[in-house]
């Protein structure tokens, strides 16, 4: 039996609470997985539950394997055993049983992000669009917004407005090849989930009776295909658990939609909702101030977060006179922190946009303090391992044409590009993947004598096929994946390609095959029976827990530098929060956005704040450089919004500024409508500080969308990678662009 006298009571009922739907609010750092894995262990032990009829849901793989560890350990099982994975993973499995029913082979292809892009080039080459014209993340943006939804190519519930823009032929046109190429990307492995349970509610009916519990984690982060997905797999039996917090949805721009949450009772009318209201990571002088923020938000169905923990220091906000005066302010309290015994794996710096780590960097290298940027490239994205796992993937999937192209000719085999187009266009003719025409090609030389290919190329092609062919036999014999890979890397030349060349960058790329051998045998020692399929699988669908794998071995021996974006889920003694400045944080974006993304970007200070344990640190600047050019933002409206009895405020700005700007210390704030002043007053103020924004396509010109047409601009916001316009063409739509992205062009007035 599963001992629940180590919970608070509010987790004991969260626990003991088994049958209809619940939703557990469980705010910053009140033990929610720690509840959630109890509630596994309780239905498991006490209520004697197989393993096989619970199946829990997380966004990581890293999530999702600690869980099951601790279950494992909890009541002594195989954590193999326990049904606990990612939405995506789930609907992989699922997909890959009844691949059939939706034209597909079990050995389908997850194409990630890069290789989808590569699609929507594609697409873009065939109409004679140059990427510079379109850009081919306004196709994927459009796609991703259609799948976030929940919605597939012939889905009844897409409106006419959707059906009417220009992209949505992209959109069917990308599905098409997708299918073409036995190939799903992320959004698809839900999507598709979906339109197998509304064609066949046989299949559906099938997993609503297999599972009697279905729990899901980090609800918050659900969108509206993933809601609709445990919704359908809940419909009989309605046995479902919820674990979210409303005040920690930070990922709209990802496709969440906090509104899972705040209707989750007009979906589930007979839920029990239980709230986690005590925190156990920090002080009651964090949890206090934090929660006297988020009170202001009106999307949320409401905690009062309390702790028993000391109140603790108060949050020091410092104000300086530049942005360089502000980094090396923290680079001091750093310093005087390690001075008295912190560690530094204990301190981290948070930023709401990347650009703001540069100046921090600079500080702490000249003060020799060793730091660590969590994030920047990953292993899976380098270019030698994309290319030795779509060799993996041909012999996995034949069909992948994406991956075929990819390795064709590297290392070289005579194949030049118009030879290539030349064989994508005959297998497009004859219904062949590129793999088969090639077939065909060596098999009937006389069907293909239209295009003119060399003996030398012939054979070179002949020996790449009899590689594929034999490596696929020896995956079928159950052959360990990492003697495949290695005889894939040594007879297709691969590896010889990079350890012909001694310089430094080769070598580097020959160390990462040979870690890439590592993964495959660390795979094998993990799952029974381990293939290939299933190796390609756990990468591919890895990427947020390998960017959790990331943090972790980042977060060793150093100051921990991240976005609070990148923040949530980990915790720090000392926190410090920098650029804290109105247009900043909130960002533009947001302010020009409405009310719901300035919500947005309260939580995400929330999320921030709640990171410290034992001491928080915000700081700001009276003036920064953007550009080129010296703005002067304010203190951010959320810094107006921490109680003063919380914080202590450190006023460190030099003479310089102070006499450059009037009214020092006062940004014309309005608590009462929570809103600027946006004319600020300057003193004798040199010509450079003066901010002057010059948009790309001012109000009022004429332009031309290479989808959209002609259209007249009405309005512009931002400026930078930020800039956007609003544009009312003449059919009388009005549409927002990213200005970075836009295919625009200027028209003579």
């Amino acid at each position: 039996m599963i001992d629940i006298d180590n919970l608070n009571e509010a987790q004991r009922k969260a626990v003991e609470t088994t049958n209809g739907p619940l939703m557990i609010l469980a705010g910053a750092g009140s033990g929610k997985t720690k509840t959630l894995v109890t509630k596994i262990g309780y239905l498991l032990e006490n209520h004697k539950i197989s393993p096989y009829k619970i199946l829990a849901l997380t966004f990581s793989n890293k999530a999702a394997k600690e869980m099951r560890e601790r279950i494992g350990s909890l009541i002594g099982i195989e954590s193999q055993v326990l049904q606990v994975t990612t939405f995506h993973s789930f609907c992989a499995r699922l997909l890959r049983h009844e691949a059939n029913f939706l034209g597909l082979t079990k050995n389908f292809t997850i194409y990630d992000d890069s290789e989808s892009k590569q699609i929507a080039k594609a697409l873009l080459e065939r109409r004679g669009i140059s990427t510079k014209q379109v850009n081919p993340y306004e196709i994927l943006n459009f796609i991703d917004g259609i799948k976030n939804k929940g919605f597939y190519d012939g889905h009844p519930g897409i409106d006419a407005e959707t059906k009417s823009d220009p992209y949505f032929t992209y959109f069917q046109e990308f599905e098409a090849e997708l299918r073409k190429n036995n190939a799903l990307d992320f959004g698809s492995l839900i999507t598709a989930t979906l339109q197998l349970f509304h064609t066949f509610p046989d299949v559906l009916k099938r997993y609503q009776e297999r599972y009697d519990y279905l729990l899901v984690d980090e609800y918050q982060d659900t969108n509206k295909a993933q809601f609709e997905l445990i919704t359908l797999l809940s419909g009989i039996k309605r046995n479902i658990c919820v674990v979210g917090d409303e005040d920690q949805s930070i990922y709209s721009w990802r496709g969440a939609d906090i509104n899972n949450i705040l209707q989750f009772e007009s979906v589930f009318q007979e839920a029990q909702i239980l709230k986690l209201e005590q925190n156990y990571r920090s002080s009651s002088t964090i949890i206090e101030a934090a929660s006297a923020i988020i009170e202001k938000n009106t999307m949320r169905k409401g905690k009062v977060m309390w702790t028993e923990n000391p109140s603790g220091d108060a949050i020091e906000i410092f104000e300086t006179a530049t942005d360089k005066d502000e980094v090396d302010e923290v680079v001091k309290k750093i310093e005087g922190l390690v001075r008295t015994g912190v560690s530094p794996t204990e301190i981290a710096i948070f930023y709401r946009a990347n650009s703001l780590s540069r100046l921090i960097e600079d500080s702490l290298r000249r003060s020799n303090i060793q730091y660590k940027i969590i994030g920047g490239l990953k292993f899976y994205d380098r270019k030698e391992i994309k290319d030795a796992l779509a060799y993996i993937r041909i012999i996995v999937n034949p069909k992948d044409s994406l991956a075929l192209t990819r390795i064709i000719n590297v290392p070289t085999r005579g194949v030049g590009a118009t030879t290539l187009r030349k064989l994508e266009e005959e297998a497009i003719r004859r219904n062949l993947s590129l793999f088969e025409a090639i077939e065909l090609m060596l098999t009937s030389p006389s069907e293909f004598s239209h295009i003119r290919v060399s003996s030398k190329v012939v054979s070179s092609l002949s020996q790449f096929s009899s590689l594929m062919h034999e490596c696929k036999l020896m995956n079928e014999r159950k052959v360990e994946p990492h003697e495949i890979f290695e005889k894939l890397l040594l007879e297709s030349g691969y590896l010889d390609l990079y350890k012909s060349s001694k310089d430094f960058e080769s070598q580097a790329r020959v160390e990462n095959l040979e870690e890439l051998i590592n993964a495959i045998r660390n795979y094998e020692e993990s799952v029974p029976d381990a293939n290939l399929e299933g190796f390609l699988e756990s990468v591919t669908l890895d990427e947020s827990s390998l960017e959790a794998d990331q943090v972790e071995g980042q977060l060793k021996g150093d100051v921990s530098l991240m976005t609070i974006h990148g923040a949530k889920g980990l915790e720090f003694e000392y926190v410090f929060l920098i650029g804290i400045e109105e247009n900043i944080f909130p960002s533009i974006k947001s302010l020009d956005a409405g009310e719901n993304a300035l919500e947005e970007e309260r939580r995400l200070f929330y999320v921030g704040m709640t990171r410290a344990m034992k001491k928080l640190f915000i700081s700001f600047a009276q003036t920064r450089m953007t550009f080129g050019q010296y703005h002067f933002n304010g203190p951010s409206r959320f810094v107006y919004e921490i109680p003063e009895k919380f914080y202590q405020w450190h006023r460190l700005a030099s003479s310089k500024v102070q006499n450059n700007f009037s009214n020092e210390g006062s940004y014309d704030y309005d608590q009462s409508t929570g809103n600027y002043d946006k004319t600020f007053k300057v003193q004798s103020e040199p010509q450079s500080t003066k901010v002057k924004l010059s948009f790309t396509y001012p109000e009022g010109i004429k332009v031309r969308h290479q989808l959209y047409g002609k259209g007249t601009v009405m309005m512009c916001e931002g400026f930078g990678n930020d800039e956007k316009v609003t544009i009312k063409f003449e059919d009388g739509a009005k549409k927002k662009f990213m200005v970075k992205f836009a295919p625009l062009s200027r028209l003579e007035s």
